[in-house]
């Protein structure tokens, strides 16, 4: 049974998946095994499927195509208007994984290996592309991450991670302030401590990604009008760049704080979420092998990515390269994870003959791939 790229990547964008990935891990696993592929989801619900030239692995290439499953919410129900298709994933991250099934199945593989690799939970915790890095074997070439990257190769993107700022002080009645000690008083002095941590840690901007961020985001605190509040905390955002990491951030962060802000004043940083992984900063050497042949395939631009991916868990074992049909954004805003995403079609079957081509390329042994007509079929 021929696979259909474009039909795939209908039904995907008509499956909801922003609270569960249950029905999109089912039509993958069906695609596939349609297919004669062998599959399996692993315990915590990765599809995992692997397409060998050879029974000897030892010293062949292999190559990892992943993308993800899940989306954000609210669900954006599927249109189509002539190549143009609207709705939820249609470019994050559906658009690319389409593109990945259908290079997967129809590039000649060789003498080579091909993993294709499709994570659950890359929009919240990316507990899958950690227990991919732990469970994966570790002899990998090279790995490609499906993003809407408008076909451009990004070798390299800012990690990021969340925390939270607990201030403490002591409650007293509003009606004599100087009993207590006033949480909310020190906000002012952490934000502007906040503006000054980098430059404070001599953190210069990175030649690639830029400078890094730490945003306050939300605030909360007080239980009563007339009460002095004990407690605020502050939740931020960071934007890290190489080779900060977040498990060492908070206790950085907090020693910083402290020089800032009255004895009286407690101070606490922590990670929101610290049993999950966050999407650390990486970077790959442009000038890699993986790199060359996606620039050669695409014609595309070498760049940064724009956004916190799991490619830097793939890249803890490969040098890895994030690309794929569809933009983050484009002259009228937001594109992916807003009410208004679209792809277009056309962009999704260039990504297959992309992937096609980079695939037999990278696992060739001398031999050059035949060029093949765009076709949404085969």
């Amino acid at each position: 049974m021929a696979f259909d790229i474009l039909d795939f990547h209908e039904q995907a964008v008509r499956t909801e998946s922003q609270e569960s990935v249950d029905a999109m891990q089912t039509l993958l696993v069906d695609v596939l095994e349609d297919a004669g592929v062998s599959v399996r989801v692993d315990g915590v619900g990765n599809v995992i499927a692997h397409r060998s030239g050879s029974d000897e692995t030892d010293g062949t290439s292999h190559l990892l195509l992943n993308t993800h499953l899940d989306t954000v919410p609210p669900h954006v129900p599927f249109e189509r208007d002539g190549d143009i298709v609207r709705g939820r994933g249609a470019c994050d991250a559906k658009g690319p994984l389409a593109a990945m099934v259908g290079a997967f199945l129809r590039a000649e593989i060789g003498d080579g290996r091909v993993t294709l690799a499709i994570t659950p939970d890359e929009e919240t915790t990316q507990t899958g592309a950690a227990h991919l890095v732990e469970t994966l074997d570790a002899d990998l070439d090279a790995a490609i991450v499906g993003e809407p990257t408008d076909l451009d190769i990004c070798y390299a993107a800012r990690g990021q991670f969340e925390g939270q700022i607990t201030l403490t002080g002591e409650s007293a009645h509003a009606s004599d302030p100087s009993d207590g000690t006033n949480a909310v008083r020190a906000i002012g002095p952490t934000i502007e401590a906040m503006d000054r941590y980098d430059e404070a840690h001599g953190i210069d901007t990175h030649d690639t990604l830029g400078s890094p961020t730490l945003t306050p985001t939300m605030v909360e605190g007080g239980e009563a009008p007339n009460q002095i509040p004990a407690e605020v905390t502050l939740t931020f955002d960071r934007r890290s760049v190489p080779p900060e990491r977040s498990e060492e951030f908070p206790a950085s962060l907090e020693a910083h704080l402290r020089k800032s802000l009255p004895d009286e004043i407690g101070v606490d940083v922590s990670l929101v979420r610290p049993d999950t992984p966050f999407p650390e900063a990486f970077e790959t050497d442009p000038a890699a092998q993986i790199v060359e042949v996606l620039r050669d395939a695409s014609g595309g631009s070498v760049r940064p990515f724009g956004a916190a991916t799991e490619a830097a868990q793939f890249a803890k074992l490969a040098p890895t390269v994030v690309f794929g049909p569809g933009v983050l954004a484009d002259d009228e805003g937001p594109v992916a994870h807003s009410p208004r995403e679209y792809v277009d079609r056309q962009d999704v079957l260039r990504a297959v003959d992309v992937l096609v081509e980079t695939i037999e390329t990278m696992l060739a042994e001398g031999d050059q791939p035949a060029e093949r007509d765009a076709s949404s079929s085969f």
